[in-house]
């Protein structure tokens, strides 16, 4: 685990910090140094390890994608967290901080969920150890992702609607962190994203540097080489920076992270940070925030509910900033295109988060012709079929 290399704890240049309630600063406190504690502690690495091997199912595959590939004059690959215990990255996360939650001596940890699917995650891990599990979740989330509410519940959680403000992402944070401030001593927080105050960015991305780590050894075995491209979806971040992290230092690999460019280009219509955001401060850190002239916390849209959200991991606003990553949207409707294009030239069903890095590459394939290309499929669109049917796409739609 490449924790905290080469970044001062808790700022990525003038990003990130611990702009927190100070009946937080303690609980913050008392994580970071427990979180710092246990990454140096072999027993808990090992049992860790074993977690991610018999529970989650790691390593996941990491799969050609000729036809597609073929199509678009790439060589292409796609690192398949779809196929993740629970369908999707966010599970290396969840099953870290329970396992760091229990450490702590803590009962019961607190979740926000978008898709879902961190909310599926962090209640399978809490069920897994024995932990009691509460999710918040926008009401309109709750409504288009039905699926993952139920086996939240199915899975022991309490899933509790979110029904203030835009009823997504970004309220269900709020709420997650008023429980956390009530209820520190027997509560942890399990973050979904790479967002947050300080020392979340970096716990969430230690617990997913799994994802390029094995990457990296894959990729070398089958072509005996690093890749020239990696391409991730760019919701708070965290899928995009488990990729990228054990890749930074390889200045010749081009990297990309693809924001939800919406419906349009007007503030409100889409999630793109980099396109439209302003530096400000949002759950806890000093990030790029979508905001209008009175500095309030614009609205946002995607149709995928995991990018729905106004603002970025600080880490990825840094990358961004120093041009080690390059940051792009991709539309709804292309998003779409590419989930039923990948559907139907592979046999795997991509979840539209992850649609939407598959969307900027087909729209962008020709200026990487014949380069080694691998996407970072997040999750699986089980969720979405509902979503996607209802918009006619694979029925003569898109």
């Amino acid at each position: 685990m490449a924790h905290a290399t080469g970044r001062r704890r808790g700022r990525f240049g003038r990003f990130g910090g611990a702009y927190a309630p100070e009946t937080l600063v303690a609980p913050l406190t008392e994580l970071e140094r427990a979180f710092y504690e246990a990454v140096e502690d072999e027993e808990f690495l090992l049992a860790f390890a074993d977690l991610l091997a018999r529970w989650v199912g790691r390593p996941t595959a990491l799969t050609p994608a000729p036809t597609l590939g073929e199509q678009l004059g790439l060589r292409l690959y796609l690192k398949r967290e779809d196929l993740a215990h629970t369908g999707a990255h966010k599970i290396n996360n969840a099953i870290g901080q329970c396992l760091l939650a229990r450490r702590m001596g803590k009962r019961r940890v607190i979740a926000e969920t978008g898709a879902g699917q961190h909310g599926v995650a962090t209640a399978a891990a809490a069920a897994r150890l024995g932990l009691a599990c509460t999710v918040y979740m926008g009401e309109i989330d709750m409504q288009r992702q039905a699926l993952n509410v139920y086996r939240m519940r199915l899975l022991g959680a309490e899933v509790r609607a979110v029904t203030g403000g835009s009823r997504t992402l970004k309220d269900a944070v709020n709420e997650a962190m008023r429980d956390w401030v009530g209820s520190v001593t027997d509560s942890h927080y399990v973050l979904g994203s790479a967002l947050g105050p300080h020392p979340f960015p970096t716990i969430v991305r230690t617990f997913h540097e799994v994802i390029g780590e094995e990457t990296r050894r894959q990729i070398l075995g089958a072509e005996g080489r690093l890749p020239d491209l990696l391409v991730a979806c760019v919701g708070g971040g965290s899928n995009a920076i488990g990729l990228f992290g054990p890749f930074l230092e390889d200045t010749e690999i081009a990297m990309v992270g693809v924001e939800a460019g919406g419906r349009g280009e007007a503030l409100g219509e889409h999630a793109a940070r980099f396109a439209g955001g302003r530096e400000g401060v949002l759950h806890g850190s000093r990030t790029l925030v979508l905001q209008d002239e009175h500095g309030q916390i614009a609205g946002t849209h995607s149709v995928s509910a995991g990018l729905d959200y106004p603002a970025v991991g600080p880490e990825h606003a840094w990358l961004g900033e120093i041009g080690r990553v390059r940051y792009e949207r991709a539309s709804d409707e292309q998003a779409l295109e590419a989930f039923a294009r990948l559907s139907r030239t592979e046999g795997i069903v991509p979840a539209l988060e992850s649609s939407h890095a598959l969307g900027w590459l087909i729209a962008n394939a020709e200026a990487w012709g014949g380069r080694l290309v691998v996407v970072n499929l997040s999750g699986r669109g089980d969720k979405d079929v509902e979503t996607t049917r209802g918009l006619g796409v694979g029925d003569g739609g898109a």
